[in-house]
């Protein structure tokens, strides 16, 4: 797709096209937000305003139609391009795309529009089993109805937030493969959370919790899992593995839960003992 890239970066009218048609089309919404990310991180904020407009303007009538992922989507990575063109840290970075995913969960933008009432409704009648299920739920004292909201509301985030950590990725490797050859890929493989932003992620997620606010507590582990990702690419990058080590890798990350947690374990280990720079050194 770098060929692509490279056309968009002729300039802001190639930019401006391949933003809007890209979200324009259904399922493409992420192209869209990558494109307007790409000219965000080469050339700032104030110049990639036409490409970013470009792309929220149909991501803006996706969501008159009842679906609000790709304005979502374009809003969090131009958001996260921004931050990470000023700070130059990844990890900062999916920091804060967690927090303003997390406060978008809390302000129920992610809910259907009618609310989750006639969609439990229709599921109710559709399963007996879940009807009765719903039951059980009322005559414990659980409003099914918040529950579904809540539930709702976190799955999307999480799907929205992983797709614009996605975008950006996308992004800012195609900035270095037509800049800074080879720079995303020891930038990212540098990735690790510190130990003072580790704990500025769990305050804040307790903090959540106690306050009744689920939504931090629902994204804020993003950032691990990316960091726990990073971890895995570097070492078989330094240890000159096979590509077939990742294939595998992401085949188990994406159907087996298990695997979700081994790589957030790694991570959070990570943290305090730098597992990189021990084997670069043992090397």
């Amino acid at each position: 797709m770098l060929p692509v890239a490279r056309w968009m970066m002729r300039g802001t009218p190639q930019a401006v096209a391949g933003a809007a048609a890209a979200t324009l089309v259904p399922w493409l919404f992420w192209l869209g937000a990558a494109i307007a990310g790409l000219v965000t991180l080469r050339r700032g904020l104030s110049p990639a305003l036409p490409v970013i407009i470009a792309a929220a303007v149909p991501a803006g009538w996706w969501w008159t139609q009842g679906d609000v992922i790709p304005l979502a989507s374009v809003l969090l990575v131009t958001l996260m391009a921004v931050v990470l063109r000023s700070r130059m840290r990844w990890s900062e970075t999916l920091i804060v795309g967690a927090l303003v995913g997390a406060g978008m969960v809390q302000l129920g933008l992610f809910l259907p529009p009618g609310g989750v009432g006639p969609v439990l409704d229709q599921l109710r009648q559709a399963s007996p089993e879940f009807a009765s299920m719903l039951d059980e739920l009322a005559r414990e004292g659980i409003a099914a109805e918040d529950l579904a909201a809540m539930t709702f509301s976190g799955v999307t985030g999480l799907l929205v937030l992983l797709a614009s950590v996605a975008g950006l990725a996308l992004a800012r490797s195609w900035q270095a493969g037509l800049y800074n050859p080879g720079g995303f890929r020891e930038e990212f493989h540098a990735l690790r959370l510190t130990p003072r932003e580790l704990l500025v992620m769990v305050v804040i997620a307790v903090v959540g919790i106690l306050l009744g606010l689920p939504g931090p507590g629902a994204m804020l582990w993003v950032p691990l899992l990316v960091g726990g990702i990073a971890l895995v690419h570097g070492v078989i990058g330094l240890k000159g593995m096979n590509g077939l080590w990742l294939v595998a890798f992401y085949v188990l990350l994406i159907t087996t839960w298990p695997m979700i947690l081994i790589v957030l374990l790694a991570a959070l280990i990570d943290t305090f003992a730098d597992i990189r720079g021990r084997f670069g050194r043992s090397d």
